[in-house]
């Protein structure tokens, strides 16, 4: 729970500082008069989505959490352009794409890395059978 809470307010906070900044705007959003911002989408779906990310990257060990964390921003990059193409999603002209998978990357690292501190699995050490 507290992983859903913190990737729901740190998605709000970006996308909030991100709009303000004018480099992109939610043009077919709910309460779209009181928020300039997609709050389905960060008070919703993306700590939703978190549930079975943390689940699977708690499963798995080393690089292979690294890939996945690689693989889920490609693939919002490409959601994103998408949205774009279907008129949910509007950039500045400067944006470029690589910002939106390194800022997943980033994102996912930080929820992850903040789950495994509230579950206290952080810098473990083995237990000796000595």
């Amino acid at each position: 729970m507290p992983a859903m809470l913190m990737a729901s307010l740190l998605g709000t906070y970006l996308d909030l500082y991100f709009t303000g900044k004018g480099m992109y705007a939610f043009p077919t959003r709910p309460f779209s008069d009181i928020f300039t911002i997609n709050i389905l989408f960060t008070l919703a779906v993306l700590p939703i989505f978190m549930i079975p990310l943390l689940k699977i990257m708690e499963s798995l060990k080393g690089w292979f959490r690294g890939m996945i964390v690689l693989a889920i921003s490609v693939a919002m990059a490409a959601a994103e352009k998408m949205a774009e193409s279907i008129g949910m999603f509007v950039h500045a002209e400067n944006w470029h794409h690589l910002y939106t998978f390194i800022g997943y990357c980033l994102f996912i690292g930080l929820i992850a890395a903040f789950h495994g501190w509230m579950n206290g699995n952080h810098f473990k050490k083995p237990i000796s059978t000595e």
